[in-house]
């Protein structure tokens, strides 16, 4: 039985907090091996960026941070000292094994351990070398480190997000991490069919400013198309009116019609149909250039009812809607649950028993995700990979702990 669509292939993970671990992670749902690498004693940073903490069976704290359980299942951990020349020669015998090795290291970090791609190019050709940086690795700001909330903020996202009366927001999530993750994801899974093809392997440079760049998609082009800096519009959307949130006489909802006629059939249930007829609304692209008066108009009218009667009565009607849901909610809500995105894998640190995590969101009918291992504790698996990989004895291993190499 296929564990997945990478089974058989194996990732050197030299990436830690978000933005490389959430691809390597995505990496290890499609069934790649993936042998992530933390300093010795200390661990990826985000070990330790807590609380919350995950808990044991007893419901007390346990030093598994929430934040590193959520990029890091289905990897094993290996605690190696890098800046060792034992340590770097143990790391070039697992990049033998491997077929990708994945960093997040700034600019020329791991050159100084000889680990850089081009110290290693020549001796494994057929390597597959992600890189994922705050800046890339040309360019004038390619040594500079960088930092989600940064690369929103040179990148665009914060002048288009948020109240137009009120600062630049970056969003809620680490959408720059996360997207350097997704888009080094894709670029990794292409190189492996180019290799596959051609036997070659090579270098992927993903820059986070590069992709929050890519990310800026429709706003993007709106920029480039007219010159002109696209304002911010809270919760609105640029090319298509009435597109946001609305309060309700109980709450919020957000109220999506995209086009001509789900706006007539809006009307209609709203009892509004007038608007149809004044010239300033009869079209999105009138709706657009109008929406400073119809959006009062619809504040209005929407504030009057509770969100029930939008919600039920829209969805009736095909006219886009939905709640604005809570976490609580989300998590619990039927569709959710029913596309299964939320787990529960079996941790030692919870004494075997399930910690909650969230799914994969890709669905695929041959070669679906499959959750193989918790998040690792810190150097769970050092021994059984340099056991498994390079048939290392129990003396050696005692050596190589007591020097403290792993």
């Amino acid at each position: 039985m296929t564990t997945g669509p990478l089974h058989g292939l194996r990732v050197f993970d030299l990436t830690r907090i978000l933005a490389g671990p959430s691809c390597t992670q995505m990496l290890g749902d499609m069934g790649a091996d993936v042998i992530k690498i933390e300093r010795p004693g200390t661990g990826d940073d985000t070990r330790r960026f807590a609380p919350p903490f995950i808990s044991d069976e007893n419901g007390n704290d346990t030093e598994e941070s929430a934040y590193f359980c959520s990029t890091n299942r289905n990897k094993r951990s290996v605690t190696l000292d890098l800046t060792r020349p034992k340590g770097q020669e143990i790391a070039r015998q697992l990049i033998a094994k491997s077929d990708i090795l994945a960093e997040n290291f700034k600019t020329g970090g791991l050159a100084k351990y000889g680990l850089g791609y081009d110290d290693l190019k020549d001796e494994f050709p057929g390597l597959i070398y992600c890189s994922i940086t705050g800046f890339g690795h040309t360019g004038p700001y390619a040594p500079r480190p960088g930092y989600d909330v940064l690369i929103q903020g040179m990148g665009g996202f914060m002048s288009v997000t948020g109240d137009p009366e009120g600062d630049p927001q970056k969003a809620g999530i680490p959408i720059s991490d996360l997207m350097a993750g997704m888009y080094a994801a894709v670029a990794i899974n292409a190189a492996l069919r180019h290799r596959e093809v051609t036997g070659e392997g090579q270098f992927i440079d993903i820059g986070m400013l590069d992709t929050t760049a890519a990310m800026l998609s429709i706003m993007g082009a709106n920029y480039l198309a007219t010159g002109k800096n696209p304002p911010r519009l809270g919760n609105a959307h640029p090319n298509i009116v009435p597109y946001q949130s609305f309060p309700t006489a109980d709450g919020d909802i957000i109220l999506a019609v995209g086009n001509d006629g789900q706006f007539e059939r809006f009307c209609k249930f709203a009892d509004v149909e007038h608007l149809l007829e004044d010239e300033r609304f009869s079209t999105n692209g009138a709706r657009v250039r109008n929406r400073a008066e119809l959006v009062p108009i619809l504040r209005e009218l929407i504030a009057s009812k509770p969100s029930k009667h939008w919600l039920d009565g829209l969805e009736a009607v095909n006219v886009s809607c939905g709640p604005i849901n809570t976490l609580e909610q989300v998590f619990n809500d039927p569709q959710v649950k029913a596309r299964e995105m939320r787990l529960k894998m079996d941790h030692p640190v919870a004494g075997n028993r399930p910690i909650d995590l969230i799914g994969s969101p890709l669905h695929m009918s041959a070669t679906p995700p499959t959750y193989r291992l918790a998040p690792p504790m810190l150097g769970q698996h050092t021994d059984e990979i340099l056991r498994e990989l390079l048939g290392t004895g129990d003396d050696d291993l005692a050596t190589l702990r007591a020097e403290g190499i792993i």
